[in-house]
């Protein structure tokens, strides 16, 4: 396969180039012959490390029958790669989910690039959407458990440092994979007692943490001294687009867009679950019955185009998108380099998509 005259995402420039490509991208410069495709933005395929689920399926209820459906919505909506997020549940629910993801072999679509814990290891006053009753203290045993059912697919797991038993839970997990503050009602100096632990990243930032203040700077300014890579939900509800903007100045290279998709995504309104619990979504927004807000409707590529929208660089919000997420949870993913894989998208002048490759095949939507 042959893109001719495209505007390649090269690191975090666009350049003016040709690239072709099998499995893997075999050339990217000024190439001789014939074109499959002309033009349009070409970029890596988007890289989802926190999305629940979609049309309706949930990674949460542990149904191999619905993993397909979310593969081919994923792909259909600019995602290539995604974490497989999972609520905050009793282990012998959770355990039957970490089996259907581990078995799951898609015929189409994205690539399952592992596992997002989202508890159970949170605050109960920052809880948010999360159901209180299945709450856990930090627990190595049971994170170590419900690894070994994913098949050690496990790359990124949420945890309140304030809680007992976190900091050791931190020092022994963050050895395994990228674990993450969030959910958490720590102050600044928690928040970094738990990066030194070891934590590197930091859940859908703003958003079930303490505000950022000027003298308590809580978990966001514990994320800026400490380098770490930090989450936005960006469907416009959950934060508003001037703070989306000075987020994108503080965090620069760090900063990662989420879907925070839930199973309403792609769907109409009306009424859903999530978690064991109730919600209704009206006008695109999901609440708990209580008006709590949830996650999001959105895909990860509505996200990219509302903060292009919303005054972001192309180029810088398609990186917090792919490379940067990819980076975060140590995926080999969301890169546009000789030799990775052929994960792309081709977008026209108005970021609609053209074209969808995963591994080099293009991807064909279904009715």
């Amino acid at each position: 396969m042959r893109i001719k005259n495209g505007k390649i995402l090269i690191g975090k420039s666009f350049v003016d180039a040709d690239i072709q490509f099998d499995r893997t991208i075999t050339a990217i410069g000024r190439l001789e012959g014939p074109a499959d495709m002309e033009g349009g933005y070409v970029i890596p395929g988007l890289v989802d490390v926190h999305t629940h689920g979609a049309v309706g399926e949930d990674f949460s209820d542990g149904k191999p029958a619905g993993l397909q459906p979310l593969a081919d919505y994923y792909a259909a909506h600019g995602v290539t790669s995604y974490l497989a997020t999972t609520m905050t549940l009793r282990e012998e629910v959770l355990t039957p989910a970490m089996h259907a993801i581990r078995d799951f072999k898609p015929r189409s679509g994205a690539k399952c690039a592992g596992v997002h814990l989202e508890g159970p290891f949170l605050s109960y006053a920052k809880r948010g959407a999360q159901a209180a009753e299945n709450l856990h203290k930090p627990d190595p045993a049971l994170f170590h458990r419900l690894n070994e059912a994913s098949g050690g697919q496990v790359r990124l797991v949420t945890v309140a440092c304030e809680e007992e038993g976190a900091l050791p839970f931190i020092r022994e997990i963050s050895r395994i994979c990228t674990v993450s503050l969030g959910h958490t009602t720590a102050d600044y100096d928690t928040a970094m007692s738990g990066f030194l632990a070891g934590a590197s990243h930091a859940t859908h930032l703003y958003n079930g943490m303490p505000s950022l203040l000027h003298r308590a700077p809580g978990v966001i300014g514990a994320a800026f001294d400490a380098g770490a890579s930090v989450e936005l939900i960006c469907d416009g509800l959950h934060i508003h687009p001037s703070v989306i903007r000075a987020t994108y100045q503080l965090f620069g290279d760090k900063l990662n867009l989420i879907s925070d998709s839930l199973r309403c995504a792609g769907m109409p309104d009306g009424d859903y679950e999530l978690g064991g619990q109730p919600i209704v979504v009206k006008n695109h927004k999901a609440t708990l019955l209580d008006g709590t807000l949830a996650g999001s409707s959105i895909s990860l590529l509505d996200a990219v185009r509302n903060v292009v929208r919303f005054g972001l660089p192309l180029a810088g919000a398609v990186y917090a998108a792919s490379t940067a997420p990819a980076l975060a949870a140590g995926l080999d993913a969301g890169v546009i380099a000789q030799g990775k894989a052929a994960d792309l998208l081709v977008l026209d002048e108005d970021l609609a998509l053209k074209a969808v490759f995963v591994d080099g095949q293009r991807f064909e939507s279904r009715p």
